[in-house]
């Protein structure tokens, strides 16, 4: 597009030959003709399935027990590693140390007897640790 030439635009005014009609205190009023009609609510319908399904996912499945017991025990074990690492370059972090001690604070659920025994076994060695090194976890 090409620009030719400019021309001056005009400012915004008033309309000429505007003007109220009606009287000064007018309210404005709809027509109140036929109102429409509101339906009927219709009555809920029973919660027993929501029931049902609350109260199966409240039951916990056995293998994500053990699951989430042997990730755990991993969690431990690479814990005690670092800080065994740490222990050999000379200084160890109290980060480790508070993670260790996190980690035994952590709510421990039953699933296996034999996995449950391995893991109070491995804790029993990270308490032991925690000690040598001035922290004492509560039981």
């Amino acid at each position: 597009m090409r620009i030719e030439g400019y021309s001056r635009t005009t400012g915004v005014g008033a309309r000429a030959g505007v003007g109220r009609s009606g009287s000064a205190g007018a309210v404005f009023q709809p027509d109140m003709g036929e109102m429409p009609r509101v339906a009927n609510a219709r009555a809920t319908s029973p919660t027993a399935g929501i029931d049902a399904l609350l109260a199966l996912q409240a039951i916990e499945d056995p293998v994500l027990k053990r699951r989430k017991t042997v990730r755990r025990g991993r969690a431990l074990l690479d814990t005690l590693e670092a800080i065994k690492a740490d222990l050999l370059l000379g200084r160890v972090g109290e980060s480790r140390l508070n993670q260790l001690m996190a980690l035994i604070g952590q709510a421990r659920e039953q699933c296996d007897p034999e996995l449950d025994a391995l893991i109070d076994d491995i804790e029993l060695r990270a308490r032991v640790e925690l000690a040598k090194l001035g922290k004492y976890p509560a039981f």
